[in-house]
């Protein structure tokens, strides 16, 4: 599988499964929050509701991230994932608004919970499914290193935490501890709001272009000097969007060569390059020493 298929095929599972386990967390908590009427299973169903509209948000940014550059998006679509993930910090920054009202009022205005069984059994069923989603995500990120699922599985690895906060108010409130539970929502919304921050960096990070790792760039001027016929390479500049990494460097060439030995110097660089590093559109500019001089 080339490397652009193999990043289709796990960008677009990993989204996918995030929406299918969203919608059936939302359908399980909405019948358990119901039933039990705790706050801070409440607090996971809002979380759920917030993760599914992010999740299907994210399906559709996927869909045009994919899609092959044209005439007016000639660097590709690939940064629509990032505005994906801004949009999911969005999101989650409203769940944890929402969370933190509906907690502060069940502290000034305790209730005492009921059906606390089928909430725990829920909870319980919530925590493998999400579990389950993270490792697919953990996967489908090693192979592709996508923004749009680095924001979604932040916000699921966060659900986990939620979900065993919420276990464990559950559990606390079946003793008569009521006070657990609206405490539980309130810890859970300040993680929730901690989430989206990172979420926010990590888009912000591809929207305004910052350079790839050093050791990758180091990497790259390594291989552009070692090339025979080169004596030496500068100016280099990279980024990434989507799948595509975008690569900008000058190359130090002997002044007395033709043009179209220069050109199959600038080549063997752009193909030891993109030997390493398939996902990568090489621009080069090549220099004689008296450009050096100026």
């Amino acid at each position: 599988m080339s490397t652009h298929a193999n990043y289709r095929f796990w960008l677009k599972l990993a989204s996918r499964a995030a929406v299918v386990t969203a919608l059936l967390l939302i359908t399980l908590k909405t019948w358990a929050w119901l039933a039990s009427g705790s706050v801070s299973l409440l607090a996971g169903l809002t979380d759920s509701l917030m993760d599914g509209l992010a999740s299907l948000l994210n399906l559709l940014a996927v869909q045009i991230a994919l899609k092959p550059a044209d005439r007016e998006h000639r660097f590709g679509h690939g940064k629509a994932e990032a505005l994906a993930g801004l949009a999911q910090a969005a999101f989650i920054t409203g769940s944890s608004v929402l969370v933190a009202l509906q907690a502060a009022d069940r502290l000034l205005h305790p209730k005492p919970l009921a059906a606390t069984d089928l909430a725990i059994g829920v909870i319980v069923v919530s925590l493998v499914m999400t579990l389950a989603l993270v490792t697919l995500q953990r996967v489908a990120y090693a192979r592709t290193q996508s923004t749009a699922i680095a924001a979604d599985a932040l916000h699921y690895r966060s659900d986990i935490l939620l979900n065993a906060g919420i276990l464990f108010a559950l559990w606390a409130s079946s003793f008569g501890w009521r006070l657990l539970d609206p405490i539980a929502g309130l810890l859970i919304a300040a993680y929730i709001l901690f989430s989206a921050w990172g979420i926010v960096r990590h888009a912000l990070r591809v929207l305004m272009d910052e350079e790839l790792a050093d050791e990758i760039r180091q990497h790259i001027l390594s291989l552009a000097r070692s090339t025979p016929g080169v004596h030496g390479a500068h100016d280099l500049r990279t980024r990434s969007a989507g799948a595509d990494w975008f690569i900008q460097l000058h190359l130090e060439l002997d002044g007395q060569i033709s043009l179209e030995q220069a050109h199959r110097h600038c080549d063997a660089v752009e193909q030891a390059i993109k030997a390493a590093y398939p996902q990568a559109q090489v621009l080069l500019h090549a220099d004689p020493p008296s450009a050096l001089r100026r």
